[in-house]
């Protein structure tokens, strides 16, 4: 590549390209906002330096030369360039003013990015985000030549020297169908409820699959030869009665809206997978991922309570509670008690059969009829 000075500066190719598209010089001079006089200077200096003439013009119009128009089309991709590399600078100088390509791993994009974009767009609304959805390996390789800014990905699976930021936890639960052993008890599930049971995987090439798979062998669980490219397909094969299957927390409230899958959670610990924001070491974008990073974090923070809201209360939160006992106020008379446990009211004597007191004083009755005797005083 020659260093040596070029014959015509930016500004030149500029006023050439007004020129081009206006074909009137007084109107090319109003939109590069200088004088006529000016223009068709610096357009007399850039022939000159060029070395071929770039326009026919006369009173009426203003033609380019065959010459011209080869000169005009390279100038308007040299001031293109010229663009891009500013907006360049400007994103190193402020990344979340410009656009970022972000990587994603199928099973978290359809299920996370409904959660936190609308954050990420209220936080940074200048930032454009590009999301690319691929398999762990191939945004790994694509981040680490340049093709990607940063991904979402899970820490577990092989990451190399990626730096990484996490954005949260997100454990595994079982899914079986609605009518299965696994229901007969609203337990967490032990690893040994597993063993024998068909699990059905994800295809290779998934992090998810090794983890899961990582399970299903501490679980001595069994494998059919089925495996499927989604966590939908696998959802809708175990509501169809294919087996059971492992899902992340954070896809059981899209697979299960039309509540056709038993969940049970595990018991602890419990098996989970961490999400994370990753990119390149030494990347100048660093601070403003991590910003990035934070907001994600927010966003699936705010989104847990309806995560944990689809998977059911756990069996310890399902305790009846007693109910406060009411006492009356003041203004409202007790409860009546049953007939059978009032006292008997006792009956007044009927004025005819009853003798006055008088008579009983004589007789030395006593109110009842029955002699009264009279004490000696002694005891």
């Amino acid at each position: 590549m020659r260093l040596t000075p070029p014959p015509a500066t930016l500004r030149q190719l500029q006023y050439a390209v007004a020129i081009a598209e206006a074909r009137n010089f007084h109107r090319a001079a109003a939109l590069c906002h200088v004088s006529q006089p000016s223009l068709s200077a610096q357009l007399a200096e850039l022939e000159r330096a060029l070395g071929v003439r770039l326009f026919e013009r006369d009173r009426k119009q203003v033609l380019l030369t065959e010459a011209g128009r080869e000169v005009v089309d390279r100038a308007r991709r040299v001031l293109l360039e010229v663009a891009d590399l500013t907006e360049a600078a400007a994103r190193f100088g402020d990344p979340l003013s410009g656009t970022l390509r972000f990587g994603i791993i199928p099973t978290i994009s359809p299920y996370l990015l409904p959660e936190v974009v609308p954050v990420l767009r209220r936080r940074f609304p200048r930032l454009a985000l590009q999301w690319v959805e691929d398999k762990t390996a191939s945004l790994v390789a694509l981040l680490r030549g340049g093709g990607l800014d940063a991904a979402v990905l899970a820490v577990e699976a092989d990451l190399g020297d990626l730096e990484r930021d996490v954005i949260g936890r997100d454990p595994f639960v079982v899914v079986a169908p609605r009518v299965h052993p696994l229901g007969r008890s609203r337990a967490a599930v032990r690893l040994e409820d597993l063993r024998g049971s068909p699990v059905l995987l994800l295809d290779d090439g998934h992090c998810f699959r090794d983890q899961a798979l990582a399970v299903c062998s501490a679980a001595e669980a069994q494998e059919p030869g089925f495996r499927a490219t989604s966590l939908s397909t696998l959802a809708q094969m175990v509501a169809g009665g294919a087996g059971i299957t492992l899902l992340p927390r954070l896809a059981v409230r899209a697979e299960n809206r039309r509540a056709n899958l038993l969940v049970r959670r595990f018991v602890d610990p419990v098996p989970h997978r961490t999400l994370a924001l990753a990119w390149r070491r030494r990347s100048p974008l660093a601070p403003a991922l991590a910003q990035v990073a934070a907001a994600l974090r927010d966003g699936y923070a705010r989104a847990e309570p309806k995560l944990e809201a689809a998977l059911g209360r756990p069996l310890s939160d399902r305790r009846p509670r007693p109910q406060p006992s009411r006492q009356p106020s003041h203004h409202e008379p007790p409860h009546p008690q049953p007939p059978h446990l009032r006292p008997p009211h006792p009956r007044p004597p009927h004025p005819a059969l009853s003798p006055s007191t008088g008579e009983r004083e004589k007789t030395g009755e006593g109110p009842g009829g029955r002699r009264r005797s009279r004490g000696t005083g002694r005891a």
